[in-house]
């Protein structure tokens, strides 16, 4: 399936950079808001639905078994453009 990334930011921060973001559009999701990014000229507003679906990864990429590779933890909501989802999966999640 064709992507269009709509907005895209990375750069090195601290965890507590990280953790403010985070906060941000946590709040903005309990409150029931639209979510904003922006970065320099960049700007993209998202409006995810009440229920869309929530993704964790943890991922660990590497080229061949002398690689050390790279770890990531990624975070994702995913909806269908003008539905509301409610899938849900057995089990439930926990972050500590």
């Amino acid at each position: 399936m064709p992507e269009d990334v709509l907005f895209k930011f990375e750069q090195q921060l601290s965890r507590d950079e990280i953790a403010d973001y985070l906060h941000a559009a946590a709040d903005n999701l309990e409150q029931g808001d639209d979510i904003t990014l922006s970065a320099g000229s960049d700007s993209v507003t998202m409006s995810p639905p009440a229920n869309p679906t929530f993704e964790i990864k943890a991922e660990h990429e590497y080229s061949n078994e002398s690689d050390p590779g790279e770890l990531s933890i990624e975070f994702e909501l995913e909806w269908k453009k003008g539905a509301d989802t409610d899938d849900s999966t057995d089990g439930s999640l926990q972050i500590e």
